[in-house]
């Protein structure tokens, strides 16, 4: 199957990720993408690049999780590729776990119903690498034990496990990629925001910076761009369904040396830094296993930690 000239679900289009992989199909040729988006996280400028060099890409504010809904609007369609990338997030569910595992549930199984149904001929299932916990072994290849230490975890473990269900149960077509700790532009900066977007907001405003835990946990950072690209290479392959792919950089970061790396290229490398109690069910350790994507895509990130942060500050900037 290829992209160019395909019919395109992309579910959780209008968030940070999913508007770079709305990006990277619209440069692949697709002739038809149509974007479902609740913006409950996500927001319509997102997809304003998309937009302009696709004009026909067709926006739909729908919540993935009523099933009725999601059939009256796209029930009479056929895909070649749906990207599930609709989720609730994981600090939301440190405040609302039923609600979090609920709807995640809820969102996968109702996109697999449709495959089901021969509605979509594809499905690219947006995993976490949350789904391992903290890192027994280093690198965390996808054999690594699934240890979900939050609910948001817990949810992703079972949409993976939904979707391959699927693909065994129902002969679906599907594969399921677990991107770890994406950064770049657009990264959502407000409710449930992420520590890089949180670290520059407050050295914009001059406020201090407040870091869970001492630091040292680690995290494999990743551009957002170098995923987009992976999640492509992977929706063209004959040979990877009903398998599961990590996407990382192999690399491993503290919190405390990413956040002196923001600092640093803010010109601001004497910032001063708060420590306080660890985020609930936080992991202490993450460095993705990547051999699998390297061998069977010939996948490897293009952008460096360092390029990375500095477009992605400058982005900030961009912004004030």
């Amino acid at each position: 199957m290829k992209l160019q000239d395909s019919r395109v679900l992309l579910t959780g289009g209008a968030g940070f990720i999913g508007s770079h992989v709305a990006d990277a199909l619209v440069a692949a040729g697709v002739s038809r993408l149509v974007v479902v988006d609740d913006l409950s996280l996500g927001q319509l400028a997102n997809l304003e690049a998309a937009r302009r060099a696709f004009p026909a890409l067709e926006f739909h504010p729908l919540d993935l999780a009523d099933e009725a809904a999601v059939e009256r609007l796209l029930g009479a369609e056929q895909f070649d590729f749906c990207f599930n990338l609709a989720v609730i997030p994981l600090p939301a569910s440190l405040i609302e776990p039923k609600r979090t595992t609920d709807r995640n549930v809820l969102m996968t199984t109702n996109v697999c119903e449709l495959a089901r149904a021969g509605k979509i001929r594809r499905l690219i299932q947006y995993s976490s690498s949350e789904v391992y916990g903290t890192a027994r072994s280093v690198p965390m290849g996808e054999a690594h034990p699934l240890e979900a230490e939050t609910p948001y975890a817990a949810s992703k473990v079972a949409t993976d496990s939904i979707a391959l269900s699927y693909h065994r149960t129902f002969g679906i077509d599907a594969v399921v990629l677990r991107p770890f700790n994406n950064y770049g532009p657009r990264q959502n900066d407000k409710a449930y925001a992420g520590i890089i977007p949180i670290v520059a907001n407050r050295v914009k405003a001059g406020a201090p910076i407040s870091i869970h835990g001492d630091g040292e946990q680690t995290r494999d950072f990743i551009y957002v761009g170098d995923t987009a690209r992976a999640t492509l290479m992977l929706a063209e392959r004959d040979d990877v369904v009903g398998e599961v792919f990590n996407v990382g950089s192999g690399k491993e970061t503290s919190v405390n040396a990413l956040v002196g790396l923001m600092v640093e290229l803010m010109g601001q490398p004497e910032y001063p830094l708060e420590y306080g109690p660890a985020r609930p069910g936080d992991v202490r350790r993450h460095l993705a296993g990547v051999a699998k994507a390297e061998q069977a895509l010939g996948f490897a990130p293009e952008v460096s930690l360092r390029e990375g942060m500095a477009e992605t500050l400058a982005w900030y900037r961009s912004r004030a």
